[in-house]
């Protein structure tokens, strides 16, 4: 199941335009793929704030065994990684260096298994009173999806990146084989295959919980979008969207007071009394060139470089 399409950005530059593209073609093929699987669901562009830090994740995907995270990379030329894992690639026949999207994809799951883990509780639940099995045993997978008129040079490769590496066109089959989705035929086959297994019910709980980090709604997209201009606008309706904001110490994401003090707004955690700036990073484009404003009872956030509006509480 598709649960968030790739966000469009204006993209100007060439590189950006065909980034763009690239993770378009990864989201097409996703979705021909899963669009209407039950046991696969798919989260493009998933962008989340946790302990003051903020990735970018360019499709993730939620299994019921755990997770894969891709990173999507416009390579039309050849790309050569070496022995201590340093990328290379060519364009117009001139060779430069690149970072490693395979470590780039590797902080973003760090990141995600923290914040999966702080919240594992209210995600997962318990069963007779026995905490659930939490989420570091369950399948964790990274690939990196590159164009698919890429020349990757696998001969002096190491292994391990040779096999975290695709072109789009063979992701469906490299997810295939990372997830080994079983069947009720296949699981009469294979009954050594022992994985831990999340029900339907924790799918749910753990894609709502995901999805809740983007505050994300339709409704709420389109009110954002309508607010991206160049002068103030009126905003009649008010968008909850309070689980963007949470206590920097105890996460508690609701009960809270909104405040004013030297250093700009914050909210009060009723909890535990700590104070968390309600400065954020855009959840739009990532950028940390925010500013908190305040009308009446609607505190909004806007972003000085993509001029999205994000109503906050």
């Amino acid at each position: 199941m598709i649960l968030k399409d790739k966000t469009l950005q204006n993209a100007v530059s060439p590189i950006a335009k065909a980034g763009q593209k690239q993770e378009q073609d990864v989201a097409f093929f996703l979705r021909r793929a899963f669009k209407e699987h039950q046991q696969v669901y798919v989260i493009n562009d998933f962008k989340f704030t946790y302990n003051d830090e903020t990735a970018q994740i360019d499709h993730l995907i939620v299994y019921t065994y755990g997770f894969v995270l891709i990173e999507s990379k416009s390579i039309t030329g050849e790309v050569k990684v070496n022995g201590l894992g340093e990328w290379t690639r060519s364009l117009r026949n001139k060779w430069s260096g690149m970072a490693s999207p395979i470590k780039q994809v590797e902080l973003q799951q760090k990141l995600l298994r923290e914040m999966l883990h702080a919240n594992r509780e209210s995600i997962l639940g318990k069963v007779l009173g026995i905490k659930q099995q939490s989420f570091g045993m369950r399948c964790w997978s990274n690939v990196c999806a590159v164009s698919s008129n890429a020349i990757i040079d696998r001969d002096s490769m190491p292994n391990k990146v040779s096999k975290q590496l695709v072109k789009t066109e063979f992701l469906i089959d490299k997810l295939s084989e990372l997830m080994k989705l079983k069947t009720h035929v296949i699981t009469k086959l294979n009954p050594f295959d022992t994985r831990p297994s999340f029900s339907d019910e924790e799918l749910k709980s753990i894609t709502s919980f995901l999805m809740a980090q983007l505050a994300d709604t339709k409704y709420a997209k389109s009110i954002i979008k309508q607010a991206v201009v160049q002068e103030p606008v009126k905003i009649k309706t008010k968008i909850n969207v309070d689980s963007i904001l949470q206590c920097k110490s105890c996460g508690e994401k609701s009960d809270y007071s909104p405040q004013y003090g030297k250093y700009g707004y914050f909210i009060k955690c009723n909890k535990c009394e700590t104070n968390t700036a309600m400065k954020i990073p855009c959840v739009s484009c990532g950028s940390k060139n925010t500013k908190v404003s305040k009308k009446k009872e609607t505190y909004t956030l806007v972003c000085s470089d993509c001029e999205q509006l994000t109503i906050l509480i």
